[in-house]
């Protein structure tokens, strides 16, 4: 059964006022079609070509413009079967019929025509008729749909109703696996809605961050959740091995990312100290074909320049030269991982960008250690390559640095 306080959440939204829609007015096919014969006047015999050109040489403008409209009407045509299959049918492939009816519409209402009243109403109708045809509510189906309206939420900037519902779900899914987790033949689900768990508090992290709420301790504390988690099942299955139907657990990449997300909180706070072992575990889960590795090393280069961690009597402190060595080491290995990636398969856009923002960081810390031919030569190659990829911010960020440096070339 479903939790009935996540029902309240639904039943209780109110955002707007619901609109009132009005059946359409009877179409009469006699006002369009007529009933009475009419004679048409005979035709010349003439050939289609000719009168086609004769029509084209009387109203080029009006033949050109009919032609445009039947060809986009013909593509709209394709476009349109396009949608519906691959949008109203493909996707809703997993759901019963009754369900899958109520999210097209929720869909609708989320993503095309957004009316968050309707689309929370059908997201309510398809999770109770979900519930009345006994599906499993912490099915990823299930799971999805409720994921849905937090993400509609946000996407309206109601971003305490998003983390209210994300609550609810990480609530139930917790619950779940303490009380029905550790039974027979429920192993291979525990490891689904854990994962789940886990996604969700990473996300919840970054809700309470954002500047609509600004909780930095709820923040830290779903994201240390996240890591824990992540991390304490992974060393369990490493110690005592992968149990019968468990299934696999989450990727690498999946692991780097919930602690990617814990640094980058610490880096907003500014204890780059703690973000600095983060971003490299991260790193190293990463594959070095994959672009975000850059983005990664970026972030390292940073924190290692400017991490300031509390006195220690055992630990002597890092004098400023060791730091800036060390970021940009680290910079330059962002520059040569985003040139060692070739493969189109392989290479995105963060490749490029991330690139750009490394040579603008080089240029920043050559201009630190006062080598100020050095910071030029970073910063012009920072803005060629941002010009080049279309990175509009890599430019500003050059063009500032070479303004401080004495003019903009």
């Amino acid at each position: 059964m479903f939790n009935t306080s996540y029902a309240r959440i639904l039943l209780s939204t109110r955002i707007g006022q619901a609109i009132q829609h009005h059946p359409p007015l009877p179409i009469r096919f006699s006002r369009i079609f007529p009933t009475t014969r009419t004679s048409w006047p005979h035709s010349r015999h003439i050939t289609t070509r000719t009168a086609a050109k004769r029509v084209f040489k009387d109203n080029p403008i009006s033949v050109t413009l009919a032609a445009i409209f039947i060809v986009f009407g013909g593509g709209t045509l394709l476009y349109s079967n396009y949608v519906y299959y691959f949008y109203i049918l493909k996707q809703f492939s997993a759901y019963p019929e009754p369900v899958a009816v109520k999210l097209r519409r929720a869909l609708f209402y989320t993503n095309v025509d957004v009316q968050p009243t309707n689309a929370v109403k059908y997201y309510r109708q398809a999770l109770e008729i979900a519930d009345e045809m006994g599906l499993d509510p912490f099915s990823d189906e299930i799971l999805g749909v409720k994921i849905q309206v937090a993400f509609l939420m946000e996407k309206i900037r109601q971003t305490q109703q998003a983390i209210d519902v994300l609550e609810i779900v990480h609530a139930d899914c917790l619950r779940w696996i303490e009380e029905l987790g550790g039974k027979e033949g429920n192993a291979g689900k525990r490891s689904r809605v854990l994962g789940k768990t886990v996604g969700i508090s990473v996300k919840l992290g970054e809700l309470y961050s954002s500047s609509a709420i600004d909780d930095v301790e709820a923040a830290e504390a779903k994201l240390m959740y996240s890591v824990t988690t992540v991390l304490n099942e992974k060393k369990r299955r490493e110690e005592e091995g992968v149990k019968e139907e468990e299934g696999p657990w989450m990727s690498d990449e999946e692991v780097g990312g919930a602690l990617e997300s814990l640094g980058n909180h610490y880096e907003k706070r500014n204890l780059h100290y703690l973000a600095v072992p983060l971003f490299l575990q991260a790193l190293n889960l990463i594959p070095p074909s994959n672009c975000h590795s850059v983005v990664l090393m970026n972030n390292l280069s940073i924190s290692l320049l400017l991490q300031n961690p509390p006195p220690s009597p055992s630990v002597a402190p890092t004098s400023h030269a060791v730091m800036l060595d060390n970021a940009t080491q680290w910079a330059r290995k962002a520059v040569a991982r985003a040139d060692s990636i070739s493969d189109p398969a392989h290479r995105t856009p963060e490749c490029d960008q991330g690139c750009a923002v490394a040579m603008v960081n080089l240029g920043d810390l050559a201009r630190r250690a006062e080598d100020a031919a050095e910071a030029r030569r970073w910063f012009r190659q920072g803005k060629k390559l941002s010009k080049d990829a279309g990175f509009v911010e890599g430019m500003q960020m050059a063009e500032a640095g070479l303004r401080e440096l004495g003019g903009v070339d």
